[in-house]
């Protein structure tokens, strides 16, 4: 037994390998009964060459990463501070895609308190901001990233309204998330909820800024390369990647 695989030795009059990849069971067929000295010494390196493919083949790992075509990922996100802005960035240099800043009709107070205030009104309202940001033909895109912050530990009603407005059936929803340090709350979840008929993978979220503490851009320099080390480590277990 070697690297999962198992080798099974027949006497038959062709050299052949078989690599049945779920059981990892592969079979190596060489000549047939020697008739002189010379025909055993061929079927031996027959038998040699067909062992040596084997074993190249089975250190390469069969791939188990899906590559979306890029015209058919859009990547849309919601960022206040840029710390969302910068893993959409991030995620668009390893998936290519569409890159979409979602905008408000009516944007958000710039004051912290005041925009606090009025996203607990609207949280507790279930009122949807009306969306600036227009997607013509969503239809299009197998692959859809959804970014955003974390606002009371919720999804931002902003994201609501664009999963609200438009049909991911059928479609693949990979949710990013960038938050002051209490992580991504509730707001996966509610994604998960908002897409029932979509498969949604697993999320990524990250510490990015702190607005309350005015740390606004927090994922810049180093913190920005552990971040794109994290996300693509991330990317590879969602199975999406370039």
């Amino acid at each position: 037994m070697e690297n999962g695989l198992s080798f099974i030795l027949h006497a038959t009059p062709a050299c052949e390998v078989k690599d049945r990849r779920k059981g990892r069971v592969v079979e190596v067929k060489v000549a047939g009964k020697s008739k002189s000295p010379l025909s055993s010494f061929v079927a031996m390196r027959r038998f040699v060459l067909c062992l040596s493919f084997l074993l190249l083949g089975s250190m390469v790992a069969p791939a188990a990463i899906t590559t979306p075509e890029s015209e058919n990922v859009l990547i849309v996100y919601l960022s206040r501070t840029n710390n969302t802005k910068v893993l959409a960035e991030i995620i668009h240099s390893q998936v290519g895609g569409e890159l979409i800043a979602l905008e408000l009709k009516e944007p958000y107070p710039e004051n912290y308190e005041q925009i606090v205030k009025q996203v607990a009104r609207e949280n507790e309202t279930g009122f949807l901001p009306t969306l600036k940001t227009e997607i013509e033909d969503i239809a299009k895109y197998d692959v859809i990233f959804i970014g955003f912050p974390t606002w009371g530990m919720q999804l931002p009603p902003p994201i609501k309204s664009f999963l609200k407005q438009h049909d991911f059936r059928g479609k693949v929803v990979v949710p990013f998330n960038s938050n002051g340090g209490y992580g991504a709350g509730s707001s996966f979840q509610t994604v998960r909820e908002m897409c029932p008929m979509s498969k949604v993978l697993e999320g990524y979220s990250v510490k990015g800024g702190n607005e309350k503490d005015g740390v606004m851009l927090g994922l810049r320099d180093a913190r920005a390369e552990q971040a794109r080390d994290e996300v693509k480590r991330w990317l590879g277990r969602s199975l999406i990647t370039n």
